[in-house]
């Protein structure tokens, strides 16, 4: 059965969705999409054959034929609207971060389970083939015990500074992948952490407050050691790797 489906936001990430969701997944039904630019609400409407455009995210949480929303606006609204998508009942996907702030989140959680509906955070690498494939090699024990993790993760270009303004920043708004990752593939927290950064690829990201580059290290609760290796700007493209080091390979 086609599920009825609004989408905030009609940015970069927002479209990216919309194509998926409209051209790709034969049980979605975009009915509205919503983006505070009117115009660009519109321009995704025509590109992807979605009925309703909006400037006004409302229009679509009060409409009662669309069950479940996709939140790709700012950094910033995400918690405040996943809270009102719950209490409007409907289920949700959001971008990450779901905030800043840990109360902010544990107020959108908490709204989330007041509501009963559900909830997913979009850290998709976790159903990437390649690395749900290193996944299972660490569970089924083909490299014995994890010893060292290595994550690259490079952006081929850094995004607008109106963007890094509101996205707390690319540790938030970039890493944060990254960080999802490494607990996933080693299952295991993380407690203590190091961070060496620097504005190497855009003189005006730092002056807005942002770092760049960056090489973070982590020592895992069981042991393992990992490093996390991040550009703003992979000039060949779009770099995403990842090792896990073993006491057998």
């Amino acid at each position: 059965m086609p599920i009825n489906i609004g989408i905030i936001g009609a940015g970069r990430i927002g479209k990216v969705h919309a194509d998926a969701l409209c051209r790709r997944i034969p049980d979605a039904q975009v009915l509205a999409i919503a983006d505070v630019y009117e115009d660009a609400a519109k321009a995704a409407a025509a590109q992807f054959g979605i009925p309703q455009a909006t400037s006004d995210y409302q229009a679509i949480l009060s409409n009662p034929d669309i069950q479940a929303v996709v939140i790709c606006s700012s950094t910033d609204t995400h918690s405040r609207f996943i809270t009102e998508a719950a209490q409007a009942g409907k289920q949700i996907f959001c971008e990450k971060p779901v905030d800043f702030d840990l109360g902010r989140i544990d107020a959108a959680l908490a709204a989330v389970d007041e509501a009963g509906v559900l909830l997913q955070i979009g850290f998709n690498r976790r159903f990437d083939p390649n690395h749900a494939r290193v996944k299972q090699a660490v569970e089924a024990g083909e490299i014995g015990t994890p010893h060292l993790l290595h994550i690259i993760s490079r952006d081929p270009a850094p995004p607008p500074l109106s963007y890094v303004k509101v996205s707390g920043g690319m540790f938030l708004d970039m890493t944060i992948h990254d960080f999802d990752m490494a607990r996933f593939l080693i299952g295991s927290e993380v407690d203590e952490i190091y961070a060496a950064a620097g504005v190497m690829v855009d003189p005006a990201i730092g002056e807005v407050g942002d770092v760049d580059t960056a090489i973070i290290t982590l020592k895992f609760r069981n042991g393992v050691i990992g490093v996390i290796d991040n550009s703003r700007q992979a000039v060949y493209g779009y770099d995403q790797r990842v090792e896990v080091f073993g006491s057998k390979g």
